[in-house]
Formats: C-alpha cells, sequence, structure tokens
C-alpha cells in the first residue's frame, strides 16, 4: 500500500499517521526521542507492508501486469492508493478533500518539531499535495513517470515503472476486483492492532 492507504490505516492523531507515513522515507528508522503515536504509527506500517507483501490477493494482482519484474510491488502500492481513492467514500466517513485537508493542516503545525530529513519528507507531502495525486489513470501514468526520475540509471536500465502503465489499464477492472476483495481484510488486520476508539473515521 502506498502513502494514502498508510495514513488512513492509522489512529485518528497526526503523529500516529505521519508516523505510518514516515516509515518509508526513514528506513524504519526514527529518531530518538520521537513520540509514542510516531513509534506505534511506524510499527503500523510494517505490519500493512509484511501483511499486504504476502497476500494472495495482491500476488495475483502483480501476476497480472507481467511475470517478472522488480517495480511491480511499487506500482501496485500506488494503483492500490488509486482504488482507495475512487472508493473513498465506501470506507471514510469523512470526505476526501476534508481528510486529506485536515492532514495537511496538521502536519504542517507538527512539522518544524521533526529532524531535517523528517520535516522535509512530510513538507514535500504537503506542499505538492501527494495524497490526492492518484485520482484518476492519468494521474497513475505521472506518478509513475514520477517515480521513474528518483530512480538510479542502473534500475532503470532494467526495468521502469512508467512501463507497466499499459498492463496496469488493460488490467484496470481485474485489480479493482482485487482491491476490493483484500483491502477489507487489511482493515481487519490494522483493527486488530491499533486502538479501535480512535479509529472512528472508518466505515468497514
Amino acid at each position: 500500500m502506498n502513502w494514502l492507504a498508510h495514513i488512513f490505516l492509522s489512529e485518528q492523531n497526526i503523529d500516529f499517521q505521519i508516523g505510518n507515513y514516515l516509515a518509508d522515507p526513514l528506513k524504519g528508522k526514527l529518531w530518538e526521542d520521537a513520540s509514542e503515536n510516531l513509534q506505534n504509527g511506524l510499527k503500523t506500517h510494517i505490519l500493512i507492508d509484511s501483511f499486504t507483501d504476502s497476500h494472495d490477493v495482491v500476488k495475483r494482482s502483480k501476476n497480472r501486469l507481467r511475470d517478472s519484474g522488480l517495480l511491480k510491488s511499487i506500482v501496485m502500492d500506488i494503483t492500490y492508493d488509486y482504488f482507495l481513492s475512487k472508493h473513498w467514500n465506501k470506507y471514510c466517513n469523512i470526505s476526501f478533500e476534508d481528510y486529506t485537508n485536515q492532514f495537511y493542516k496538521k502536519a504542517t503545525q507538527r512539522v518544524d518539531s521533526f529532524p531535517f530529513k523528517a520535516a522535509n519528507s512530510v513538507e514535500r507531502i504537503i506542499k505538492y499535495k501527494i495524497l490526492n495525486k492518484y485520482q484518476t489513470l492519468q494521474d497513475l501514468e505521472v506518478a509513475f513517470i514520477r517515480i521513474d526520475r528518483r530512480l538510479s540509471p542502473k534500475l532503470l536500465s532494467r526495468d521502469t515503472t512508467v512501463s507497466y502503465y499499459k498492463a496496469v489499464s488493460k488490467n484496470i477492472n481485474e485489480l479493482e476486483e482485487d482491491f476490493i476483495e483484500f483491502f477489507p481484510q487489511l482493515c481487519d488486520m490494522v483493527r486488530e492492532n491499533v486502538n479501535k476508539d480512535k479509529i472512528t473515521h472508518w466505515k468497514i
């Protein structure tokens, strides 16, 4: 799952949400005096990734793209965020616009207290409104291109994210069915590992 899903699959606490997001850019390690909510958010991120990467439905989605490829996991993470955006009102009782705007506002209020690398990552997601970037198929293609710009020439010589776009488009209906089957199971797993009283934004 990508950043929109990680932030949604968090307790309604800005540090928890940010911790769930920062696990990737900080490679799973927060700073020494990070708050308990930041730490719990990071731990939840790791649980989500482990559950997702080993799930048969997600494996089926990846196999719809091609037999092999170095970047299939990244492609599916972003594509599943697209489906979450599309079906947002099915899973969340706060509108997509209100939810993302609340996150940006609260994150802006917290970012000055973070170390440079963490602050820079959070500021980027706020400045470019990254959570809003996966709402159409065209957005997906742009996101794939944007990711390729950050990859090393060595990796790009072996695989590119944008090269999966045609397969995603061709199989979009089947991939959407996979997501609809998988996401409630992921929510059930997360629910068992967080404070249920703090996920009242969930509909499921």
